[in-house]
């Protein structure tokens, strides 16, 4: 079943690519005590989600910390080499974190999978934006089909 509104985030470890190599980051690290905007995208270098999903958030990281938000997170069915290369080659440093999901296991917690087989993508994640307080879920926009719309960085602005 899907995460909603007023759900926690589900406990996960996610491995990250940091300064001093790869670490694991877990939900609690990233949440608790922390208002988040966590956006997920379908596959790092991919036309939408390069072109204008991070572009947005990068845009406007300054006006969504302004209201209050801890922490800009990018979430990706891919490894921490390719979140690692992908933040450099868009410049998202003390701005967005960008988080590989490497194995799904976010993302199948949350109920939020999405079958790429057809596109030679294999298991990725829905587009979505969540802002997330204190380890729940306050909002969720989920995309209904391909483009970017309700997970816009402007969306989500207007609802914090």
């Amino acid at each position: 079943m899907t995460i909603k509104v007023g759900e926690k985030v589900p406990e996960i470890s996610f491995k990250h690519l940091g300064s001093e190599g790869m670490e694991d980051i877990s939900t609690s690290d990233i949440f608790t005590g922390k208002k988040v905007v966590l956006f997920a995208v379908p596959g790092a270098f991919t036309p939408t989600c390069s072109a204008k999903h991070v572009p947005g958030f990068l845009e406007h990281a300054v006006e969504i910390q302004g209201k209050g938000v801890d922490q800009i997170v990018c979430l990706s069915v891919n490894d921490p080499f390719v979140m690692d290369a992908w933040a450099k080659d868009r410049g998202t440093e003390n701005k967005i974190l960008m988080l590989g999901d490497g194995n799904g296991d976010f993302t199948k917690a949350i109920d939020l999978s999405l079958d790429g087989s057809g596109f030679g993508l294999g298991a990725r994640s829905q587009r979505y934006a969540m802002i997330v307080e204190d380890g729940t879920v306050t909002t969720l926009e989920i995309e209904d089909g391909p483009g970017l719309s309700v997970s816009s960085a402007e969306n989500i602005l207007s609802k914090l």
